[in-house]
């Protein structure tokens, strides 16, 4: 079953087995609600490092049954962080999930290089997966929060998380498009050139999984009359189901642009680490946190 829309993940894996996910400082009621209800779905078993007593008072307030939370104490936000990492490194979850702590002090948790949970070389980025009431399918994205200007070979890694995104929400084969402002090659265009190189590995099959081209810029991409007017064919032009960004910027304005004014649902994970780990905004509504978890749990080993 192809992955339409992201409801549809929820149906998907009640046939698979739970997962179990680790929560970094959740005492947020936002984390708490989410981790719940993907408990009662049936999709994942809960682990909340937190302030207990934070937590105890969020779920009478808010009628939640605490006992169904595996809870472990700790009050402090970086300790915290560190905590649930080190419980993923122990084989007790599969999938991490950040809660009312920073971004940078989650991925420093991510990233500490001796008791992290990423391998030697490996490069970690940002997936977004959008539904768009105003395209005919999910938009897999990256990267849009991690990764300032990616360099040539960043670009190859967040293609490939892209990719194992895309098949693990049930693409078979996904057509990813890189992006530059011109479908041109043009040579003071880095965005250009290295969208070329990713392109043609792809066609070597240094690149699997998918079909890959680039330069395209964003209308014709996305938009099939757009591609037709400009001639151009091939599998990807005018229905990309994933995009790369060249860098923060273009990809976090697209971010927002469709969040904030085009009213689109989304899930979020970072890719790279050992395990997927769920960041979304601590602003994030419940619903997109758990759509992450459930994305999260769709991408877990």
């Amino acid at each position: 079953m192809t992955i339409s829309k992201l409801d549809q993940m929820f149906e998907v894996l009640k046939t698979k087995e739970k997962k179990r996910l680790v929560a970094a400082y959740a005492n947020d009621y936002h984390t708490i609600r989410a981790v719940s209800e993907a408990i009662d779905l049936g999709i994942i078993e809960g682990i909340l490092v937190c302030d207990e007593n934070l937590i105890h008072q969020s779920c009478d307030t808010h009628n939640i049954d605490v006992n169904k939370f595996q809870i472990l104490h700790e009050a402090d936000k970086i300790k915290a962080a560190n905590r649930a990492v080190s419980l993923i490194n122990e084989g007790k979850g599969d999938i991490l999930m950040k809660g009312l702590v920073s971004t940078d002090k989650y991925l420093r948790a991510i990233l500490n290089k001796e008791q992290g949970l990423t391998d030697p070389g490996a490069i970690l980025s940002h997936v977004t997966v959008l539904e768009s009431p105003n395209y005919h399918k999910l938009l897999i994205v990256g990267d849009v929060a991690i990764n300032p200007l990616p360099e040539l070979k960043d670009k190859i890694a967040i293609t490939k998380h892209l990719i194992h995104t895309a098949h693990s929400i049930n693409i078979e084969t996904p057509r990813v498009a890189v992006l530059a402002a011109s479908e041109f090659v043009l040579l003071k265009m880095p965005a250009s050139t290295d969208a070329a190189i990713i392109s043609k590995m792809a066609e070597r099959g240094q690149i699997k999984g998918a079909f890959i081209d680039g330069p395209l810029a964003l209308d014709v991409a996305i938009d099939k009359e757009s591609a037709e007017i400009k001639n151009l064919g091939g599998e990807v032009a005018g229905q990309a189901d994933c995009i790369l960004f060249p860098n923060i910027e273009s990809g976090n304005v697209f971010y927002k642009t469709n969040t904030k004014l085009a009213n689109c649902e989304l899930a979020a994970i970072v890719a790279g680490a050992r395990v997927p780990c769920v960041l979304s905004s601590r602003g994030d509504s419940i619903k997109i946190k758990l759509y992450s978890i459930a994305l999260g749990a769709l991408m877990a080993k």
